[in-house]
């Protein structure tokens, strides 16, 4: 991870025009790898952020039999709890899009953890035809960014920080009392976009550390695959990039 590069920020007066950049930016990248590879793949995550950008994308036109849904993180509930990312997107993009079951791959959530992470790692490995060792390079992967600046499933201190070989694995956050099942940083670092969708004045003080604080994953787990890299570009209200929009 390097910070010689000057991170892209994309930044909005208001929540709507927010939802509207993001959401085109996101369908324009999956419209040009269905051009160049005939599908694409888009890993989602949750939280109340995204809500207006998915509804704006679901209904943009996009050929939504030619894309494939993934989640980066999920928390191990059932997919009709209020608490499910699945559900959420259901709600907010599935649904609204018509898009096919076929094409989404949800994380087990009603499964016990370890075998929900087992599960979603074997439909991966299928989906992406991949040999022992192989990660996958999903073509738009969407992020948010927490308070404390963590990121998927990934919260300051987690061991699995470090872990750059798998896929996915199951995590207990010990300050949320949950079970979460997360994509793990090696597949976050291989996705040909990484786009953080990111808003309210709460997130400004950890926007600022993940971007031009110390570098350090395990304490800011945000900047994994998003500080110095040209592939991550960040989608911010006003708010959020209070502390960075004159950097």
């Amino acid at each position: 991870m390097t910070t010689d590069s000057k991170p892209d920020l994309r930044i909005y007066k208001t929540p709507e025009e927010l939802a509207d950049g993001c959401a085109s930016y996101i369908r324009g990248e999956l419209e040009r790898s269905i051009s160049s590879k005939g599908r694409a793949t888009l890993a989602i995550s949750g939280g109340s952020t995204p809500k207006p950008m998915f509804q704006k994308l679901a209904k943009s036109g996009l050929d939504w039999w030619k894309v494939h849904i993934f989640w980066v993180d999920e928390r191990c509930v059932p997919p009709d709890s209020e608490l499910s990312n699945f559900r959420f997107a259901k709600e907010n993009l599935l649904d609204l899009a018509d898009i096919p079951n076929a094409n989404t791959h949800r994380i087990d959530g009603e499964l016990e953890p370890i075998d929900a992470s087992r599960k979603y790692v074997q439909a991966i490995r299928e989906f992406f035809r991949l040999s022992d060792g192989q990660l996958p390079v999903f073509d738009v992967l969407h992020r948010g960014i927490g308070p404390d600046a963590h990121t998927a499933s990934l919260f300051p201190g987690e061991p699995l920080i470090n872990d750059h070989s798998n896929i996915a694995a199951n995590v207990w956050v010990e300050k949320l009392k949950m079970a979460r099942v997360t994509l793990l940083p090696g597949v976050l670092e291989r996705a040909s976009r990484t786009v953080l969708q990111v808003a309210n004045a709460d997130k400004a003080e950890p926007v600022f550390q993940v971007l031009f604080g110390p570098e350090d994953p395990m304490r800011y787990p945000c900047q994994i695959a998003a500080r110095g890299s040209d592939k991550a570009v960040w989608f911010l209200d006003e708010a959020a990039a209070a502390k960075v929009k004159d950097r």
